[in-house]
C-alpha cells in the first residue's frame, strides 16, 4: 500500500524516515513530481529502476538540500560554481565528474564517470532532502517512456502499490523536466533542455552551450529519443485537426475542435504551457483516441523545451 502523506512536518519527517530505511518516496520539486531512494544504497536505486521499468543505462539526477552538500560527491569547477551560485535551488542539472571517494552508488550513474546533480527549489523538498540525511535520486515518478507527473494524483494513478509513498506538495510550478547542462568536457554543453531557458545560461556564462555529442553514450536523463510518451499517437506542429483526432493547442487563434481538446495556454504564455503540458497530455490520452494533434510551439526560451518533449513523445516506440 502506498501513503498519500501530506506537507506537514510530521508526514515530512515520515518520508525521510522511510527513505532511510531504503523505502522510495516520491515528492514534488519545481519541475515534476520525483521518485526519491537513497541514492548511497545500491537496493534503493536499483528499486528506483524496478518501480519506472526503466532502461539500466539511462542516469539518475541525484538531489541535495543545498550545493554544500553536492560537493561531496561531485567536482565544481569555477563555471560550475557560477552555474549554482546563479540558478540553484531552480530547474538546472549539472553534470559534474564524481569524487573519487563519492558515496553514490554507481547505479546512479549508469557507469559513467560523472553524476547528474541539482538543487530543487520547493523548501519542502529540501526540508526533506536534509532530514532524510542522504543524496536522494529522483528520476521522474512515473513509468518509464511515460508522461511524467507534475500532481501527486499522476503519481498514485501510475506508482501506487509499487512504491512506498508520495508526499504531496501540490502542483509542480515548472511543470517540465529541469534544464541539463553538462561541464565534463573542454565546453559546457546543453544534454536537455528544460524548465531554466538556454538563454539565461548563455547570457551568464557569455557564450554559447555546446551540444553533446550524439555518438557518446547516454550521458543524462531524459536523452532517449522515445520518451515522455502516451498511448495515443502525436502529430505535431498540426495546421488542420480531423475530426477523430484529439487537440493539443496553444494561443488564443484556435477554437476548440476534435474528439477532445485541451489549450496549452490561451495567452500564448510559454512558462503556462511549460506547466501544463504533461497534465495535458494525460487528459488527452484517453480510451477511442489514437491521435492527438499538436499545434506549433515557438521554439524559443521554455518553448525549446516544450518542443523536445513532443519530439520525444511523438518518436517511433521501442518494439
Amino acid at each position: 500500500m502506498t501513503l498519500l502523506l501530506s506537507n506537514t512536518p510530521g508526514d515530512i519527517a515520515k518520508a525521510a524516515q522511510l527513505l532511510q530505511q531504503g523505502e522510495l518516496v516520491s515528492f514534488a520539486t519545481e519541475t515534476v513530481y520525483g521518485l526519491g531512494g537513497n541514492a548511497c544504497d545500491d537496493q534503493a536505486v536499483a528499486g528506483i529502476f524496478e518501480a519506472k521499468g526503466r532502461p539500466r543505462f539511462n542516469p539518475l539526477i541525484v538531489h541535495f538540500p543545498d550545493s554544500q552538500a553536492a560537493a561531496q560527491e561531485v567536482v565544481f569547477s569555477q563555471t560550475a560554481l557560477k552555474l549554482a551560485s546563479a540558478f540553484w535551488p531552480g530547474p538546472l542539472t549539472l553534470v559534474l565528474p564524481r569524487r573519487a571517494d563519492s558515496r553514490i552508488s554507481l547505479l546512479c550513474s549508469a557507469g559513467l564517470d560523472s553524476l547528474a546533480v541539482r538543487v530543487p527549489a520547493p523548501e519542502t523538498a529540501r526540508t526533506l532532502l536534509r532530514k532524510a540525511g542522504c543524496p536522494v535520486a529522483a528520476p521522474s515518478a512515473n513509468r518509464a517512456g511515460k508522461i511524467s507527473p507534475t500532481r501527486a494524483a499522476h503519481v498514485m494513478d501510475e506508482l501506487s502499490g509499487r512504491i512506498a509513498a508520495v508526499l504531496d506538495d501540490g502542483a509542480c510550478k515548472v511543470g517540465v523536466e529541469s534544464t541539463v547542462v553538462s561541464l565534463t568536457g573542454e565546453r559546457p554543453a546543453l544534454l536537455r533542455p528544460g524548465g531554466l531557458a538556454r538563454e539565461e545560461i548563455e547570457k551568464l556564462l557569455g557564450s554559447p552551450l555546446d551540444s553533446p555529442c550524439t555518438e557518446n553514450p547516454v550521458s543524462s536523463p531524459g536523452m532517449l529519443k522515445s520518451h515522455y510518451a502516451p498511448q495515443a499517437a502525436l502529430r505535431l506542429n498540426a495546421t488542420s485537426i480531423k475530426p477523430e483526432e484529439a487537440f493539443l493547442a496553444f494561443g488564443d487563434e484556435h477554437e476548440a475542435k476534435g474528439k477532445a481538446h485541451f489549450n496549452l495556454s490561451p495567452a500564448g504564455d510559454l512558462r503556462e504551457a511549460a506547466a501544463n503540458l504533461f497534465a495535458a497530455l494525460r487528459e488527452l490520452d484517453r480510451p477511442g483516441i489514437s491521435t492527438i494533434a499538436v499545434a506549433p510551439i515557438p521554439d524559443r526560451g521554455l518553448g525549446q523545451a516544450i518542443n523536445d518533449r513532443l519530439q520525444r513523445a511523438a518518436a517511433p516506440r521501442d518494439s
